[in-house]
């Protein structure tokens, strides 16, 4: 079955960097789109960005130019490099796989991103 696992998450200053990795398995990871999402609790499920099969992307507005979203086809692996870290950007962050064919729609288990002082 699919699988989607996120890493790379953890604690940083503002102004730092993380990279996160999303690992898929059990699919044709060409052929699905991909996504990060975030999540603080109480708080609804926001797109942080996105990128199609076709390699097209879409940034949350809150994380334009210091986020970007990349996809290794030969390595079945998401990315999400994250600069400029500011505290708002403390969530849970998640990985999305999904197909508009036939409304395939899977997530991963989520990493923790802490930005503080």
């Amino acid at each position: 079955q699919v699988q989607l696992v996120e890493s790379g998450g953890g604690l940083t200053q503002p102004g730092g960097s993380l990279r996160l990795s999303c690992a898929a398995s059990g699919i044709i990871f060409s052929d699905v789109n991909m996504g990060w999402y975030r999540q603080v609790p109480g708080q609804e499920r926001e797109l942080v960005a996105s990128i199609s099969r076709y390699g097209s992307r879409n940034y949350g507005d809150s994380v334009k130019g210091r986020f970007t979203i990349s996809r290794d086809n030969t390595k079945n692996t998401l990315y999400l490099q994250m600069n400029s870290l500011k505290p708002e950007d403390t969530a849970v962050y998640f990985c999305n796989a999904r197909r508009q064919r036939d409304s395939f729609n899977s997530w991963g288990q989520g990493t923790q991103v802490t930005v503080s002082s």
